[in-house]
């Protein structure tokens, strides 16, 4: 694996105006990472992607974006974004394929007609995420689930190096969420590097390499899974990290090893709300 990372932030705060939300942020994302961040609601999650995205303030310490200074030209295709969103708005009457090719826009000039090559990628990306036979359909006619996927879609179309998820398995059934792990677990061994915002940790825990953990806006735990589970089981429930049902699971195979799994990848990664 390629040891320069995309993502690096040391010392790192970004806020609006004055105020820092998430203070001191150190943060490696290389290339092949899938990294889950953690924390409640108000830990900073949302602060530190959209300081990441360029719509918070960056208000001190080091922020980089392969190797140049957050904001530098050219990074907004960089960072792929998939939004948390329940569904996509019914009054939108655009196909699958429709929304899809915009993740292409950013790479041309606005008066340049679509090429050859939008649709290809287009069209790779929609067969990415599972949804060929669905590429002619209307997106207001699909499930929570499966508009959830057409915004992943959206943003492999664009090239980016690395995603950015925000709750992409909220607000979905659990056979939805499954199936959505089963789309991010290939995109992983693609090699695809993820940086995913949830509340729901359970759903992807055969997804996710490393987890980060936020509070108050400050990191207060960084490692792999395995680390995770023994953090918690030294941390009763009670307002940590995130809800009770995904603590209870992992502390529990802290001291309770599943029978013929193999650990997950022990990589450590950072990151925010």
């Amino acid at each position: 694996m390629n040891s320069a990372p995309i993502l690096h932030l040391r010392g790192a705060s970004f806020g609006y105006g004055e105020i820092a939300v998430v203070r001191e942020v150190d943060l490696d994302v290389r290339p092949g990472e899938v990294i889950a961040l953690l924390g409640p609601n108000g830990s900073g999650k949302s602060t530190l992607v959209r300081g990441l995205l360029g719509l918070a303030d960056h208000l001190g310490g080091v922020a980089e974006v392969f190797g140049a200074p957050l904001g530098s030209n050219g990074q907004h295709t960089s960072i792929g974004y998939v939004p948390q969103r329940h569904s996509l708005s019914a009054s939108v009457r655009a196909t699958v394929t429709e929304v899809v090719s915009t993740g292409r826009l950013p790479l041309r000039p606005w008066w340049r007609p679509g090429t050859r090559s939008d649709a290809d990628h287009t069209r790779s990306a929609i067969e990415a995420v599972g949804l060929g036979d669905r590429a002619r359909a209307e997106v207001a006619a699909l499930s929570g689930g499966q508009q959830r996927r057409v915004l992943i879609a959206r943003a492999l179309a664009g090239e980016s190096e690395v995603l950015v998820m925000d709750e992409p398995t909220a607000g979905v059934d659990r056979a939805s969420q499954e199936v959505l792990a089963t789309v991010l677990a290939r995109l992983k061994a693609a090699g695809t590097t993820m940086l995913i915002v949830t509340h729901e940790l359970t759903a992807l825990e055969g997804v996710v390499s490393r987890i980060v953990c936020l509070d108050r806006g400050v990191v207060d735990f960084d490692g792999d899974p395995t680390a995770y589970g023994e953090h918690l089981a030294g941390h009763p429930v009670g307002g940590h990290h995130h809800d009770e049902d995904t603590e209870h699971a992992f502390a529990s195979r802290a001291t309770v090893p599943l029978a013929g799994t193999a650990p997950l990848d022990p990589t450590p990664r950072r990151r925010h709300e």
